[in-house]
């Protein structure tokens, strides 16, 4: 089971964030543990995704950072840009995904047997 996505939220500076978990950044800011000694405990991808989430991350940003999944990402995004619940988000990103899918086989297909792509339509 995956972690949820934090929803978001406009800042003061008009800067589409995570809801930040108050706990999580105090113990961030006053624990004595920085983002790069985090970096060094190797945490899993999922769990690294959902810190960032807890600690309030622009979407932007978390966007950019290197373990941010291209499904989470834009999971989250749909979920802003689209309204969507947190499962209809990612769903519309693993249809997305498919139909790029699809598409490449389809393409692969039509060359492999030397036809035109549209001939494999059904």
């Amino acid at each position: 089971m995956k972690h949820p996505i934090q929803p978001l939220a406009l800042d003061e500076h008009g800067v589409l964030r995570f809801k930040s978990n108050a706990i999580v950044r105090y113990l961030l800011d006053n624990g004595g543990i920085d983002m790069n000694d985090l970096a060094r405990q190797g945490f899993s991808q999922e769990d690294s995704e959902q810190f960032a989430q807890l600690i309030g991350y622009s979407l932007s940003g978390f966007g950019d950072l290197s373990y941010v999944s291209d499904a989470t990402y834009d999971a989250a995004d749909n979920m802003h840009e689209k309204g969507l619940t947190e499962s209809d988000a990612r769903i519309v990103y693993f249809e997305e995904t498919l139909e790029e899918v699809q598409e490449g086989v389809k393409k692969a297909a039509a060359a492999l047997f030397r036809i035109h792509p549209d001939d494999l339509n059904t």
